[in-house]
């Protein structure tokens, strides 16, 4: 099969990728190329997030440390909280109210698909009950975090370190967002891409001996790579996407996440 022409502005942003990544990185952009000639090209001559050539940011997880596949939709909307990691906003610092009787701080807050996993990793670690998940029970659990000692995470940094730290690879089905353009076509040129990170991840699992990833699919684009033949070899895990309220009291979910304590330093 042919190479493909990238642009060079594409190709910059796999410096900040790890090293184990960047061939396959450059076998998927050519084949979003060869899917669509024209789509990358036109892609950096518009606006589009993330900036700050994060484009690639999650691909600093090695290769070989990666246990879960985790893919959700795209992009925040917003320039600030837009990362090239999926569900980690940019613009969250603290994950709890600085106020005696808050909860979650602010920006948690306006980050709905954030915040309904923070609650749901809550209930799956016995922090909060289910169907009790704000008001008064969100608040005890954020004085609790707030105490001197408390075991509980305290920053989105520290999340993303222990995600990270359990193998996670935090994608999305679009890794860009754009607001003149739907998000479901940018997916869909996306998607030969996604192919080729997959196939390469059950390679190397083959290849080792080992279990392919758990891909974890959140939402109606997540659920577009379905019809690869590639995620055939993948354990799967499917929900709703977190910005609906019932992902929080998704079973599945809460069974995948509870024993990885992501919320316990």
């Amino acid at each position: 099969m042919t190479n493909a022409a990238v642009p060079a502005a594409i190709l910059d942003a796999l410096a900040g990728t790890h090293p184990s990544w960047r061939p396959i990185l450059l076998d998927g952009l050519q084949a979003v190329a060869r899917a669509d000639a024209g789509y990358l090209p036109t892609l950096v001559n518009s606006a589009y997030l993330p900036t700050q050539g994060r484009l690639f940011a999650a691909f600093a997880q090695p290769l070989d440390a990666v246990r879960y596949v985790l893919v959700g939709e795209g992009p925040y909307p917003r320039a600030e909280s837009a990362t090239g990691v999926c569900f980690m906003d940019g613009a969250v610092a603290g994950l709890w109210s600085d106020q005696p009787d808050g909860g979650l701080s602010k920006p948690v807050n306006k980050a709905t698909s954030l915040r309904n996993f923070i609650k749901m990793l809550l209930v799956a670690d016995g922090q909060l009950q289910p169907g009790h998940t704000s008001g008064a029970a969100i608040a005890l659990v954020a004085a609790r975090a707030r105490a001197i000692g408390s075991p509980l995470v305290q920053t989105l940094a520290d999340l993303q370190r222990n995600l990270l730290a359990q193998g996670f690879l935090l994608l999305n089905a679009s890794l860009v967002f754009r607001t003149d353009v739907a998000p479901v076509r940018d997916a869909r040129a996306w998607l030969p891409f996604l192919e080729v990170v997959l196939q390469a991840l059950a390679a190397r699992a083959a290849e080792r001996g080992a279990a392919a990833p758990t891909l974890v699919l959140w939402g109606k684009i997540a659920e577009r790579l379905q019809p690869l033949r590639v995620i055939e070899a993948f354990p799967q895990a499917l929900s709703e996407h977190p910005y609906n309220l019932s992902f929080i009291a998704h079973a599945q979910m809460q069974a995948l996440f509870g024993p990885l304590h992501l919320l316990q330093k």
